[in-house]
């Protein structure tokens, strides 16, 4: 049986991300050479380093804006997946103006790099575009509703938006082949709690005894989904022509409070550490707006991939603290 991806080469930017780290190893697993290109900001080299026959890697330390071979990498790619973004809310409530830049000019970039020899492209973007929605599940065909502007936190939802609006005009106006992919809260093995990501941060608290931090009083609802189904949703849209100029959402349904996330973490690994709710004005600033609910619709990705998530909240529980345990040095 031929691999998906035998003999292709894929550029990855952001590719030392959590994501884009675990795509790269089943892009590799599946038969493809991978370039990629990430400075490192929030990205880690050991996950560069840990991936499998290196002969089949190349990588590249630098932002797409800094990187003069640029579009020559673009030019020897056959696909071209975009994960490189400011990521998570503390980095987004800190550095507003990094947010935007980077979001907003590295995807230009990239954007007329893949269209100059039309590289099929594939756009990493987030469920916070839906921003302030009241829905009980998020639809790719929602009316998006965006806080003001005096309110930062905003401007990481705001930014991915014109990504998107940018991603679909190429495809409209110079017919680049394009993918939009909108994620909800990837978690598990390899990812860092150091820009605010919850669960790993709860882990961590868990393992090590200290008190569970809760933002808010925690009934805050979320759908986590396994990092290995994000990557194998975000492989077979790549791999199928009719998710060409598409919006798709990928995540679970399984929908936990926070709180019940806290406690569930508590029991699974037997912890004695105290929840304690912090006040969202203490963790962020005066005025922080949150989502109550983030629930995805995943019918679409069904549809054109026939794919759904396979792994419940226990599972990737266990398999996040394992790995934590695994790499008690991973930060």
């Amino acid at each position: 049986m031929i691999s998906r991806f035998e003999g292709k080469t894929i550029l990855i930017t952001g590719g030392a991300g959590f994501i884009g780290s675990h795509l790269a190893r089943t892009l590799i697993s599946e038969g493809a050479e991978v370039i990629i290109v990430d400075d490192l900001s929030t990205g880690l080299l050991e996950n560069i380093q840990s991936l499998p026959d290196p002969s089949k890697v190349r990588f590249h330390h630098s932002k797409v804006s800094q990187l003069k071979e640029f579009h020559s990498l673009v030019e020897a790619s056959d696909y071209l997946i975009h994960l490189a973004a400011a990521v998570g809310v503390e980095l987004v409530v800190k550095s507003p103006i990094r947010t935007i830049h980077t979001n907003l000019h590295e995807t230009e970039i990239v954007l007329e790099a893949a269209e100059k020899v039309n590289c099929p492209i594939l756009l990493a973007s987030t469920s916070e575009v839906y921003g302030k929605s009241q829905a009980s599940e998020f639809s790719e065909e929602d009316d998006l509703i965006i806080g003001p502007p005096q309110l930062g936190r905003w401007s990481y939802a705001c930014s991915k938006l014109m990504d998107e609006f940018l991603c679909m005009a190429y495809a409209k106006e110079k017919k680049l082949p394009i993918r939009i992919v909108r994620f909800f809260n990837t978690v598990g093995p390899g990812q860092t709690g150091q820009h605010g990501m919850v669960l790993p941060r709860f882990i961590k608290s868990a393992m090590t005894g200290e008190a569970i931090r809760v933002f808010g009083d925690g009934s805050q609802t979320r759908c986590f989904c396994h990092v290995h189904d994000s990557v194998e949703a975000l492989c077979r849209l790549m791999d199928i022509p009719k998710s060409q100029n598409e919006v798709v959402n990928i995540g679970s349904t399984e929908e936990i409070t926070i709180l019940d996330l806290a406690q569930l973490v508590k029991s699974e690994l037997k912890s004695a550490s105290k929840i304690e709710f912090i006040q969202y004005e203490e963790a962020y600033s005066s005025g922080f707006q949150d989502m109550q609910r983030r629930k995805p619709k995943i019918d679409k990705l069904k549809e054109i991939t026939g794919f759904t998530p396979k792994h419940n909240i226990i599972s990737i529980i266990k398999d996040t603290a394992k790995f934590l345990s695994d790499h008690p040095h991973h930060n």
